[in-house]
């Protein structure tokens, strides 16, 4: 005989009731699930907080090579400045938008917006490289950037057109982008190697490796809300490189003034003894000059 039973549970201290209806000995429909839905706001609205954290901090790393970028300007030439960060994240952004479409990974809103951002901004970077560059190298960059572009555009209209399911379009997409994301969180493996060489921390600024820490944690975070082994993995990885980043920085942060003012110290000395060396060089010709103008007077008379 079908009965209906009421259920009172509690959520964190705040109750609920449930109304289940009851068919049979073995059967029951739930006429009213009310309890679920305080779960299902809170890790809706958990995961848009924890998106909105992640896309400030992106925007902080984006921005973060401004000053060097202000410098490139100012003095007209990249210098010994790489450009290979630059398009490495300016590739990596674009998949990323592209993952976080509609059309192949719903409810991504927050990594369209960040990533679009983050693609205008490192576009920007390397239009200054190509401003500022020698002609070698702007034919360089301009080569790289034509193949990232062709890149996205195929990558894009093969998707979109070929594949027919969002499944199928996130696993194809996010593949790539974990891809993507590791190079360019691997990017500061170059200098991670420097600051162990050299025991400075110069060439390692604090912000950027504290701004890269907190970027992977945070979008680690964002992945398990609900879990998203694509947006996980990466930013897995590039939390421990930050991690890694930040361990060499404690390490090293005190013997960074010893060796810089040792290498002061050093360049003063050789400039002292490059002055001394000069310095006896006149003093030579000076004193050969006499002599050889009295020879000549004396051969005059």
């Amino acid at each position: 005989m079908p009965f209906f039973l009421n259920t009172r549970l509690s959520f964190k201290g705040t109750p609920f009731h449930v109304l289940l209806h009851v068919a049979g000995p073995n059967t029951c429909h739930a006429s009213d699930l009310s309890v679920l839905a305080p779960v299902m706001v809170s890790a809706d609205a958990a995961r848009t907080v924890v998106g909105i954290l992640g896309n400030i901090i992106s925007l902080f790393l984006f921005l973060s090579p401004v000053k060097t970028f202000i410098q490139i300007w100012k003095e007209g030439s990249v210098q010994n400045y790489s450009p290979a960060p630059y398009l490495a994240t300016l590739m990596n952004c674009m998949v990323w938008t592209l993952y976080g479409l509609p059309m192949v990974h719903s409810h991504s809103t927050l990594l369209v917006t960040i990533n679009g951002s983050g693609s205008a901004i490192q576009l920007a970077y390397v239009i200054l490289f190509l401003i500022y560059s020698d002609r070698q190298k702007r034919l360089r960059v301009f080569l790289v950037l034509l193949l990232e572009l062709f890149f996205i555009s195929l990558l894009t209209v093969l998707v979109l057109t070929r594949v027919h399911t969002h499944k199928d379009r996130s696993m194809i997409v996010g593949i790539i982008s974990i891809f993507f994301s590791v190079m360019m969180y691997a990017s500061p493996l170059v200098v991670m190697k420097l600051v162990i060489t050299t025991r400075s921390v110069e060439f390692m600024p604090f912000f950027l490796s504290f701004t890269s820490f907190a970027n992977g944690l945070a979008w680690t975070a964002y992945a398990f809300i609900p879990f998203d082994p694509f947006i996980a993995v990466p930013n897995a990885v590039g939390s421990m490189f930050g991690l890694a980043q930040l361990i060499l920085y404690a390490t090293f942060y005190r013997s960074t003034k010893l060796v810089i003012g040792e290498r002061k110290h050093k360049s003063e000395v050789d400039l002292s003894e490059v002055v001394v060396v000069i310095a006896a060089e006149d003093s030579r010709k000076v004193g050969s000059a006499p002599q050889d103008g009295g020879a000549s007077e004396t051969n005059g008379t």
